[in-house]
């Protein structure tokens, strides 16, 4: 199984990145796929999620400045930043679950916002 996460960069607060992950080794379609984000010197936190079943949800902090999508077709799965903030500075992971006891991780990749 892997998820390569790309699309993190350096941004100026108030501009946007897209992150993209690709996924191979998964039944993508049944998977929710999620993108986690940490912090320097914070623990890990929930981004956004976007379900089997076509569902997206999205932690209080990134409504209405985050948009989470996928392709099954493509295996891929986004996250469209805007309005980005510096306290949006992290590295950003994928996700892949389909059970608490089955989910897999990306790499990261690294989204600094400079304000």
């Amino acid at each position: 199984v892997q998820l390569q996460a790309s699309g993190g960069g350096l941004a100026q607060a108030g501009g946007s990145l897209r992150l993209s992950c690709a996924a191979s080794g998964i039944v993508f379609s049944i998977y929710g796929m999620g993108w986690y984000r940490q912090a320097p010197g914070k623990q890990r936190e929930l981004v956004a999620t976007f379900t089997s079943s076509g569902k997206p949800n999205y932690v209080d902090s990134v409504k209405g400045r985050f948009t989470v999508s996928r392709d099954n077709a493509k295996k891929t799965v986004y996250l469209q930043m805007n309005s980005l903030k510096p306290e949006d500075t992290a590295v950003y992971y994928c996700n892949a679950e389909i059970s608490p006891r089955v989910k897999y991780w990306g790499k990261g990749t690294l989204v600094t916002v400079s304000s």
